[in-house]
């Protein structure tokens, strides 16, 4: 078992966890949770021997295999099945003294046949099976098992590496935010995977759902102590609860929370076109009573803003056609029609790849359709949070001067207040947020989107990198915004507590869901097990057969897509290179004082006019460059 007596440790300086003492046993499914920073990853870094502790002791059995995701994967040429198969670092080992023998045509019998019965032993002959089970878990197709590791986006180079660390036999498995970068049917995968798992697990995430279905013990770090809950994550809020809910503070605001809801259901639970959305705080008002005094210390407190205007509806698509390609019958997604009207709340259900987030591109406008009509209302304003919106943000300005660029007019200290209630405070405000971590930025993000008072929200994953504190705060924010609200997650708390209607994206058709989240479970496995059923007939075969070579056609129109968009980027970077050598020059020529003594003002009236038209040209450029740049990685996101 692991055992910590008086344990003491922290980053440098600072102290995060101080005379922890507790066992947890083998076999035992632990959640790590707790604030942003108060330890978690460093604890799982002393355990992996990357951080020593301070003082105390930490005692773990010496022959334990420790699997962990790596933070990194370097561009490699090998094949992605093959790299997830190196995971079982014995079998890889074993494999290659194998081929190592048959090569140089050894006669050790004795020392092959122990390899080969250490194989049998560790089921060795079905590691490719065991991978390839993996890899499909968690969204690859067949065709992408030979696909070299360098091909892969930085998204599925962690999924990659999430398998990797699956793969391997290990004692104990530390997973820090593994559902991050995973979409709904991956986390139920995952899910499912974790409760079988036979070794001890200790894991941080931010979902609680998951958590619910996967722990059994929660590990609290609070005020740099560590606490050890038994039960799943429900039952830690509960216990947890009843702690604070004894302290008059942290009742007063639940009940000032509870009294907030009440209101808003008397108001409007007799009207029709407001029955949704009451229920919706029924629901919140039936679990606050249990985890509000859990968060009675959150550090957020924030609401959407209300709408400038309304237009009903507000954005209308008549069967519309969405695609990457100008062909209408290459469209991802077919003939949809939608009104999203004030005050719908849609979920977007779907599989990797189905189109969620194309056509979360198509309302936005981003995207723009290949047949039907997109038909805007004409108050619409839209709040559009993309998976890539913390790319968006300038590193070198801080969450003030965001905002003061948003809304020049506006008071500092008002904008102070407000960016205060996603936790920016003190010197944070005026730091630049290029040092800030994921979740700080998703923060800042979308601090700015909610300040533009929208009237319609699409957000396209807006948990990634949110701890539990500020996702219960915008599941809060959601449910009290008059605004139509699109959402794409896989964060089924927030789904369920949010969204009044689920639509499901599959084979081409967006359409209404007839059902809820524990319904569209039971489809994903229905449709895993025909997939199953498929795969292994000969039927199955050759349409695998087929979608490889649909994918490797695909792939080839995405090339031919981008190798101008290629060419052009280096034209622009040779242009914009000359450019700015010819400006450095004329710089340096205007800064001559010698100049403006001369009678004659020609020659600089010349200098300075090639000076603005050299700026001009640059910053041209430079836009076009990161246009350029965007449908790239737009099409690289396609591959």
């Amino acid at each position: 078992m692991i055992q910590l007596r008086n344990l003491c440790f922290g980053r440098g300086s600072e102290v995060l966890v101080d005379g922890a003492s507790l066992q947890i046993h083998p076999g035992w499914h632990v959640g790590l949770t707790g604030a942003n920073g108060c330890g978690k990853s460093s604890f799982l870094a002393l355990l992996r021997g990357q951080l020593h502790a301070e003082r105390g002791d930490l005692e773990m059995p010496p022959g334990w295999v420790v699997g962990h995701v790596a933070q990194d994967t370097p561009a490699l040429a090998e094949g992605a099945l093959n790299f997830v198969v190196a995971g079982d670092e014995e079998f890889a080992a074993i494999e290659g003294e194998l081929a190592a023998a048959e090569a140089a045509h050894s006669t050790d019998g004795e020392r092959i046949a122990l390899l080969h019965g250490r194989l049998q032993e560790i089921d060795g002959y079905g590691a490719r099976s065991r991978a390839a089970a993996l890899l499909h878990g968690l969204g690859f197709s067949d065709a992408d098992f030979i696909r070299p590791v360098a091909e892969f986006s930085g998204g599925w180079r962690v999924r990659l590496n999430l398998a990797r660390a699956l793969m391997c036999r290990s004692d104990l498995l530390l997973l820090d935010e593994p559902t991050n970068h995973l979409d709904l049917d991956a986390v139920l995968w995952l899910e499912e995977w974790l409760k079988r798992y036979p070794g001890t697990l200790l894991l941080i995430s931010h979902d609680r759902d998951f958590l619910d279905a996967v722990v059994e013990r929660v590990l609290h770090v609070e005020q740099r102590r560590m606490t050890l809950y038994a039960g799943n994550y429900s039952a830690f809020e509960r216990t947890r609860a009843e702690r604070l809910a004894g302290q008059q503070a942290s009742y007063e605001k639940q009940q000032r929370q509870v009294a907030h809801l009440h209101k808003y259901i008397d108001r409007f639970r007799a009207q029709a076109t407001k029955a949704r959305q009451a229920q919706s705080r029924l629901k919140a008002l039936d679990r606050m009573e249990l985890i509000a005094a859990a968060h009675a210390d959150t550090p957020f407190s924030f609401t959407f803003m209300e709408p400038v205007g309304m237009s009903d509806p507000l954005l209308q698509l008549e069967k519309v056609s969405i695609g990457y390609s100008p062909a209408p019958e290459a469209a991802l997604i077919r003939q949809v029609s939608l009104s999203l009207r004030p005050g719908m709340r849609l979920g977007l259900l779907g599989r990797n790849g189905a189109g969620k987030s194309t056509l979360v591109k198509c309302l936005s406008g981003v995207l723009a359709p290949v047949g039907g009509k997109r038909i805007e209302g004409r108050h619409l304003r839209i709040g559009y949070f993309a998976q890539h919106q913390l790319e968006q943000l300038r590193p070198d300005e801080s969450p003030l001067q965001h905002l003061m660029r948003q809304e020049p007019l506006s008071r500092e200290q008002e904008m102070r207040d407000y960016l205060g209630g996603f936790d920016f405070r003190g010197d944070m405000v005026t730091e630049p947020c290029g040092r800030f971590s994921g979740g700080e930025k998703t923060r800042l993000a979308l601090a700015l989107l909610i300040r533009q008072r929208p009237n319609l929200l699409l957000l396209d994953e807006p948990t990634n990198h949110l701890d539990l504190e500020m996702r219960e705060a915008l599941t809060l924010a959601l449910q009290e915004t008059e605004a139509a609200v699109v959402l794409v997650s896989h964060d089924r708390h927030l789904l369920r507590t949010t969204c009044d209607e689920l639509w499901r994206v599959h084979d081409g058709v967006a359409e209404p869901f007839d059902g809820d989240l524990d319904d569209y479970a039971r489809w994903l496995d229905k449709l895993r097990g025909e997939s199953n059923e498929a795969g292994s007939s000969d039927e199955g075969k050759a349409s695998r057969k087929e979608a490889r070579a649909e994918t490797a056609a695909q792939r080839q129109a995405l090339l031919a897509q981008r190798r101008p968009l290629l060419k052009e980027v280096e034209k622009l970077e040779k242009q914009l290179a000359g450019w700015q050598g010819e400006k450095a020059l004329l710089d340096t020529r205007l800064a001559d004082p010698a100049l403006y003594t001369v009678s004659d003002r020609t020659l600089m009236e010349s200098l300075l006019k090639r000076q603005a038209e050299l700026a001009s040209n640059i910053e041209a450029t430079e836009l076009r460059w990161l246009e350029v740049q965007e449908a790239l990685e737009a099409l690289i996101e396609q591959d």
